[in-house]
């Protein structure tokens, strides 16, 4: 899987309400109201600024906090294909992947506001296309590739019915 967008940069410990506050989270269900704030405590204007298929890159415990859903999903909602950062709360990097956002954990240091790059999670490596730099990662477990691909846990025991596939 490979994908391309252009990204946004954060830095340590954002945590799952700077993504989406609970003075939201806790209102309502619905993910396009959600996007609508995401980021907002950050950057007022975060939302307005995501176009589909952006990153967000980060440094360090991306996603620490409470462990509910809605953070993930709230990015997705609002546009964000992926997040890359230096590590990333376990909680929210397996809640990530069950709601279909691209997780990436690498050194992000050399990747800035507004810089395009290219994750192709298979051969595990980030192109920073602004810069010509190519940073390597450890490729994610192939069921967690393939749970992306069909956009989700939920969608992929659709389709499947089990983590044997046909």
């Amino acid at each position: 899987m490979r994908l391309t967008g252009r990204v946004h940069k954060f830095g340590d410990d954002i945590n799952t309400d700077y993504i989406i506050s609970g003075k939201y989270k806790f209102k309502t269900l619905d993910m396009q109201e959600l996007a609508r704030h995401v980021m907002e405590d950050l950057d007022p204007e975060f939302a307005q600024k995501v176009r589909p298929g952006d990153f967000i890159a980060a440094g360090k415990n991306f996603g620490c906090g409470s462990s509910r859903e809605q953070a993930p999903r709230a990015l997705l909602a609002c546009g964000i294909r992926g997040v890359l950062a230096k590590s990333f709360a376990r909680i929210f990097f397996r809640n990530a992947i069950n709601c279909g956002l691209f997780v990436v954990e690498c050194d992000t240091d050399k990747i800035e506001n507004g810089d395009e790059v290219t994750v192709d999670l298979e051969k595990g490596e980030v192109v920073n296309l602004t810069k010509g730099v190519t940073l390597f990662v450890p490729p994610l477990p192939q069921v967690m590739i393939d749970i992306l691909r069909e956009g989700g846990l939920v969608n992929y025991f659709k389709k499947y019915g089990s983590f044997e596939k046909a």
